[in-house]
């Protein structure tokens, strides 16, 4: 049937009915209103439709970090951040094809599209013990996280990345400077160490580098924070300061330590330099490479820039004696050892020990009085004077040694000779071989001594004397000594009972002198006058008063002394 067959039958129908009932009522059409109950569904589209929005206008890209292990990550809760600053989510963490790593892939925001380049860092922050130093305490409540450093500006997008499995020494935006120390070990220095300057903490150690096939020096590089960066010269020296450094030496027992951390983990130091080139010397620019010294003492000596070669030969035991030891005239080091070997002439058997020496003039000279040219002739003026080169022992309990420079006196003379450059001084033996050298000589001496014959002569001396003692010439030698002591005796016994009458009379005659003596002043002060016989008479008072004088003192003598008549005085 078609269409229009269907429209006929439809208007008959409606036809017959309007004819059989014309009276039916007519629909009425009202228009639809608008219910409150819309508005629900509506703001939720609305809101759904900005989050979807919003969500598109913040996502940025996805990249994926390739770490060794996943340890702490969890997929769609572990956040990556920058300063605390949440920059993207953890949306997986599967294993790589190879099952060595784990890759996992990071929805990142718009914010930190621009920051993605091939010189971001990535690592997991985890609570760390480094030496002394605990990182990553936060985490154990809030959980591990990505740090993210953007890295330096000039870098290429990239969207895969190798996640690091310790944090970087340094970040990106902290100002400063990177350098690098050579040392032949790197003893207890590791990433994280600190690098001090005068007790200030100013950096840290990055990490090392041994060279190729593990021949040549260790290259360490480390960062110093500005603006202590800028006390570092082209001359500046570096030394180890890890641990604890216990010695003994001329001073006694020597402890030193640093810091806690540095005891730990190790750690570098450096200060400024002044010596006599520092005007030479310029800042040093980045990546510049320094020489890591042992200690400090180290570090000192190699500011001394003016050297004279010089070496000596001894036949004596060098035990305690090395490279580094010092060198010392009068207990002031004036320079160190640099070499000790030992020469063993094959033809006639003779063996000693060459040490070499390096005397820096500029621990005991000012720069003025330095000349390079006239150092070997003032070493040469001191040998004659009688210096000489020994092997000394500074400490008993340690055994250690060094080389001391004495003046010997009356010092047979020795004349000086090079070998190249170096200058080769004249030695004695020092020290306990000095001593024992000493004592074989006299006991050589000794030995040489004929003591039997000294004996036997003592006891023939002896026994004659005992026979000249017995004899009767000696007996009556005494007998006779014995009767002219008996008579001096009595002579001065009556010598004595004679000078009585006279020892009477000597005060009476000192009276009778000074009466003479009053009576000539008198004279003199009444006569007066410039004549020759005042000038005689003034003689002849000053004799009576030395008379009278040596009277008293005579008499004072014999009165203590009357014996003295006939034994003298």
């Amino acid at each position: 049937m078609t269409s229009e067959q269907n429209n006929s039958s439809s208007q008959q129908s409606v036809g017959n009915e309007e004819q059989g009932d014309s009276r039916l009522p007519e629909a009425t059409v009202s228009k639809a209103r608008f219910s409150i109950i819309w508005i629900i569904p509506i703001i939720s589209v609305l809101i759904a439709g900005f989050l979807l929005w919003r969500s598109l206008y913040n996502r940025g890209p996805e990249i994926l970090i390739t770490f060794d292990t996943a340890d702490g990550l969890t997929s769609g809760q572990t956040q990556v951040k920058n300063k605390a600053v949440t920059l993207g989510t953890v949306s997986s963490i599967t294993l790589s094809k190879d099952m060595h790593h784990v890759d996992v892939r990071v929805q990142m925001n718009s914010s930190a599209s621009g920051l993605l380049t091939d010189k971001s860092r990535f690592w997991v922050v985890r609570p760390r013990i480094n030496g002394a130093s605990v990182t990553g305490l936060e985490t154990l409540l809030s959980g591990a996280y990505i740090a993210f450093d953007p890295g330096a500006s000039g870098g290429q997008r990239s969207t895969e990345f190798r996640g690091l499995e310790s944090p970087p020494g340094i970040q990106s935006d902290q100002p400063g400077r990177t350098y690098t120390l050579v040392a032949p070990a790197i003893g207890s220095i590791g990433p994280g160490a600190p690098v001090f300057f005068r007790d200030v903490d100013v950096g840290e150690v990055l990490g090392y580098t041994l060279p190729p096939g593990g021949v040549g020096p260790v290259m360490i590089q480390f960062f110093v924070k500005e603006p202590y960066d800028h006390y570092l010269h082209t001359n500046t020296r570096f030394w180890n300061v890890s641990g604890v450094k216990v010695g003994f030496g001329a001073g006694g027992l020597k402890v030193q330590m640093q810091s806690i951390q540095a005891l730990f983990s190790g750690g570098i130091a450096f200060s400024l330099n002044r010596t006599s080139n520092d005007d030479e010397a310029t800042e040093a620019p980045a990546n510049t490479i320094f020489q890591l010294y042992d200690d400090k003492e180290s570090a000192d000596n190699a500011g001394y820039h003016e050297r004279v070669p010089v070496a000596t030969y001894l036949s004596s035991s060098v035990s305690g004696l090395t490279v580094g030891s010092p060198v010392s005239m009068f207990g002031i080091q004036v320079g160190s050892v640099t070499d000790v070997k030992l020469q063993i002439d094959q033809t006639t058997g003779h063996a000693r020990v060459r040490v070499a020496m390096d005397i820096q003039p500029e621990r005991v000279l000012s720069p003025e009085q330095i000349h390079s040219d006239t150092m070997v002739s003032t070493l040469q003026a001191l040998v004659a004077n009688g210096m000489r080169a020994s092997a000394a022992s500074v400490s008993m309990l340690t055994g250690e040694t060094n080389v001391s420079l004495d003046f010997v006196k009356a010092a047979k003379d020795v004349k000086t000779y090079m070998e190249g450059n170096t200058l080769i001084l004249p030695s004695q033996a020092g020290g306990i071989s000095g001593i024992m050298q000493s004592l074989s000589t006299v006991s050589d001496k000794l030995a040489a001594m004929p003591l039997d014959k000294i004996g036997d002569n003592a006891n023939n001396l002896l026994a004659h004397a005992d026979q000249r003692i017995n004899s009767p010439e000696v007996k009556q030698a005494l007998v006779n000594l014995r009767d002219s002591l008996n008579s001096l005796h009595h002579l001065a016994d009556n010598a004595d009972k004679g000078l009585q009458p006279l020892m009477k009379r000597l005060p009476e005659m000192s009276e009778q002198l000074d009466s003479t003596l009053k009576n000539a002043n008198k004279l003199l002060g009444s006569y007066g006058g410039d004549t020759d016989f005042h000038r005689s008479l003034q003689s002849m008072v000053v004799q009576l008063g030395e008379t009278a004088r040596s009277l008293r003192f005579m008499t004072n003598f014999l009165a203590n002394h009357p014996s003295s008549i006939v034994t003298g005085r």
